[in-house]
């Protein structure tokens, strides 16, 4: 009898070894050297420890673009991913139709994918896991009516074709511009391209057209809000002169919007969204129902609400806690 409590130890013990979950995940995001992506890798991470206190152990892959404009890169990284038969694929598309056929090639070889942040036009992806950014681009919208008291002269000064997240953001921005017939959309039409670099060119030359007559500019993510921000420092019109709502939280930006040259920014969740797309691609991997979309939140901070609790971790991820 006083073996009995020895074999049932080595039975639980060998049953949990057996039961023990391990997947390899590959985490492509669109780019790599820009914070927000920084903040959905330390989000992944976070994720991995959350899970590992659960038994489930997650090597997490983490291989993007450089630069947030090569395609070809991001479509070799998945199919190669999908070739070495990783456990399953997160990826933020960089083109929604370019990244059609080697998503539906990963699934067709039993590689599921979650996409994250910028949608992808196929119907073959466990799930969707971002912001509502068409309402956040409403959002931004209408914290630039605010700002400007219904009337004016603005810019939208947009990010690259084919970037579905941004592409969103755009149209949310001038449908809400519909509700205010006294704010003239004054360019709309020019793209900043994937750097910080392109981007303050860009603001430099719409800003030698527009830069005495301009009232407010949209930016539809971090490195325009910084390039735009610079662009209107230099004509000497920082300070609120011009009115500035950016997209996303960086270093710069914040530092901008505690000085008073942005007037506001729209903050994403992105270490939500790398948490949220890990446990959702690992739910499936386990024969658990996930949700097609997952809605990641997306709220407006100011200098009046700068200091809320519940923004610090939006406007300062705790990346140095995570990327060791």
């Amino acid at each position: 009898m006083k073996f009995l409590p020895i074999l049932a130890a080595v039975l639980a013990l060998t049953t949990a070894t057996f039961s023990a979950e391990k997947y390899t995940i590959a985490m492509i995001p669109k780019g790599t050297t820009h914070e927000f992506w920084k903040s959905v890798h330390a989000g992944g991470l976070r994720a991995v420890e959350e899970l590992k206190a659960q038994g489930i152990t997650v090597d997490l892959v983490w291989k993007g673009p450089l630069k947030e404009d090569d395609r070809d890169q991001q479509i070799a990284l998945v199919e190669n991913f999908t070739a070495r038969k990783v456990s399953g694929i997160c990826l933020a598309p960089l083109d929604s139709q370019a990244l059609v056929r080697p998503v539906n090639s990963a699934v067709k070889a039993k590689v599921p994918v979650v996409v994250f942040d910028s949608g992808v036009k196929t119907e073959q992806i466990v799930s969707y896991v971002a912001t509502d950014n068409f309402k956040g681009g409403q959002l931004g919208g209408e914290a630039l009516a605010k700002q400007l008291g219904g009337k004016g002269k603005v810019i939208l000064l947009r990010y690259m074709v084919g970037s579905n997240s941004t592409e969103e953001r755009e149209a949310g921005f001038l449908d809400a511009m519909k509700k205010s017939p006294g704010i003239q959309i004054i360019s709309s039409d020019q793209y900043s391209g994937s750097t910080r670099e392109s981007a303050y060119a860009k603001a430099q030359n719409i800003l030698n057209r527009f830069g005495k007559e301009v009232d407010g500019i949209f930016c539809p993510c971090e490195p325009v809000t910084t390039a735009v921000t610079k662009a209107i420092r230099e004509i000497g019109r920082a300070g609120g002169q011009v009115k500035i709502i950016g997209f996303d939280a960086g270093t710069q930006s914040v530092a901008d919007l505690e000085k008073g040259d942005v007037q506001g920014l729209v903050l994403q969740n992105p270490m939500r969204i790398g948490g949220d797309a890990l446990k959702a691609l690992v739910a499936h991997l386990q024969g658990k129902p996930v949700e097609k979309r997952i809605d990641t939140g997306v709220v407006v901070v100011t200098k009046e609400n700068i200091a809320d609790p519940a923004n610090a971790e939006l406007l300062r991820p705790p990346l140095e806690k995570y990327l060791k």
